[in-house]
């Protein structure tokens, strides 16, 4: 136990000096690339949080469900990974479910998808960002984005709460449902297998929706229930050979 601070050390100097040895213009890029990240992930929690209180939870839910396939999408013209055919159909079906869903409610369709573009194209910066430790880029994000919150939270004057509840549900929500799955998401772009990442994505929109249809009793057109079936089926079609896999598995 009385090594572990100076590995740590050890550690933090060794990461320190492998950015202190990187060529001028790597250097430029990854300054570039991070504050990217930060302003994308910033930009992911203000307009979900923004989302969820203000206009539908089921807009925050289709945000998440139609990520992944953003995300593919910006991956195959951006970084140019190949795509099978049925996941080239896949992301056709699911452009068309958005095209429904604009009929019945358009302004939950812009958040949407102003919510799913920032994080899927943070998850794009992330994947082009490699060779460096996850967890200390994760916490240089979350400083820069704690610069952009800080001065607003000054100016407009506000009281600090001194509910032990309030401070308790913000460590739990800040914690367990953010930085966590944050991290776990940076990570799984090189430590996790694809198949396991694709499957388990997508967990989070479907409660989603179904706590905004059922729970907080959101009224639900028909057309929109239509849209979200055509998108599960788009995201089974997607990853039907991850779900294979996993079955031989």
């Amino acid at each position: 136990m009385a090594l572990s601070p100076i590995i740590s050390k050890k550690d933090a100097a060794c990461r320190y000096s492998k950015v202190q040895n990187l060529p001028r213009n790597r250097k430029i890029q990854q300054t570039g690339l991070t504050i990217l990240a930060s302003l994308l992930i910033f930009g992911n929690w203000f307009t979900y949080i923004y989302a969820v209180n203000h206009i539908s939870i089921q807009s925050a839910a289709l945000a998440y469900l139609t990520c992944p396939l953003i995300t593919a999408a910006a991956a195959y013209f951006i970084l140019k990974e190949e795509l099978r055919p049925l996941q080239k159909l896949a992301l056709l079906i699911a452009f068309g479910s958005v095209c429904l869903l604009a009929k019945g409610s358009l302004n939950d369709v812009l958040w949407a998808a102003t919510i799913a573009t920032c994080y899927a194209f943070y998850l794009i910066v992330q994947r082009i960002s490699t060779g460096f430790n996850k967890l200390n880029q994760l916490v240089l994000q979350l400083s820069i984005c704690a610069l952009f919150v800080v001065p607003k939270l000054i100016y407009n004057h506000h009281d600090i709460p001194t509910d032990p509840i309030f401070w308790g549900t913000i460590l739990l929500i800040a914690v367990v449902f953010t930085i966590i799955p944050l991290f776990l998401s940076m990570y799984a772009l090189i430590g996790i297998s694809s198949t396991t990442t694709g499957v388990l994505l997508y967990i989070n929109p479907i409660i989603a929706f179904t706590l905004a249809a059922t729970y907080f009793q959101e009224p639900v057109p028909f057309v929109k229930y239509v849209a979200y079936g055509i998108i599960l089926m788009a995201i089974v079609l997607f990853n039907s050979s991850n779900f294979q896999q996993v079955r031989k598995n």
